[in-house]
């Protein structure tokens, strides 16, 4: 998808979207090594948009392991779906990932790489998604979100540092993606 495609695509649905640019290669590698894939036997991509976050995980998933993705909307989960032939990405609500660890099998997953938006979010979902992260992590597992820079002088950036501090028993922050557009960081949140 192209980055002028993605800013229109932002600019029609900025509550599902939450950037003006794709998460970049950087920010991806970042992630990706902060999760320790070669630890995990079930990694779940909740919010994968365009798909770099799933080149990256795919990339560095052990054998053997197991992977999908959680994306509402049908158009980016085509777009991940061509850059990443053959992977499952499911176009449904990530609240909804029981249902898909159930269908293989499984009750819960090592790690979860999350690209949702979720200073876009209200209060509950962002509660209710956050309540569904922790139900499906093994303890020790983790989840593995970014944020963007500047989302740390906002009230709702502040806000939900302080969910995920209180809903996991160790949150740390990585080194910021000056690269990205905007510039982030990681939050590694442990069960």
């Amino acid at each position: 998808m192209s980055a002028l495609r993605f800013l229109k695509h932002f600019l029609r649905h900025p509550a599902s979207i939450g950037a003006v640019a794709p998460s970049s290669a950087a920010l991806a590698e970042l992630i990706t090594e902060e999760a320790r894939l070669s630890e995990a036997s079930m990694v779940v991509e909740l919010g994968p948009g365009t798909g770099v976050f799933t080149e990256a995980i795919l990339r560095k998933l052990p054998a053997g392991a197991e992977f999908f993705a959680m994306e509402m909307n049908p158009e980016l989960a085509d777009v991940t779906r061509a850059r990443c032939p053959g992977t499952v990405v499911h176009v449904d609500s990530a609240v909804n990932t029981p249902h898909y660890l159930e269908a293989l099998g499984r009750e819960r997953c090592d790690r979860i790489v999350c690209g949702l938006p979720w200073a876009a979010f209200s209060d509950d979902l962002q509660d209710s998604l956050l309540g569904t992260i922790r139900e499906v992590l093994v303890p020790g597992g983790r989840l593995l979100t970014f944020a963007y820079l500047q989302g740390l002088l906002l009230p709702a950036g502040q806000k939900f540092r302080r969910k995920l501090r209180n809903s996991f028993r160790r949150v740390t922050t990585t080194r910021t993606v000056w690269t990205n557009l905007p510039p982030a960081f990681v939050y590694v949140a442990e069960r």
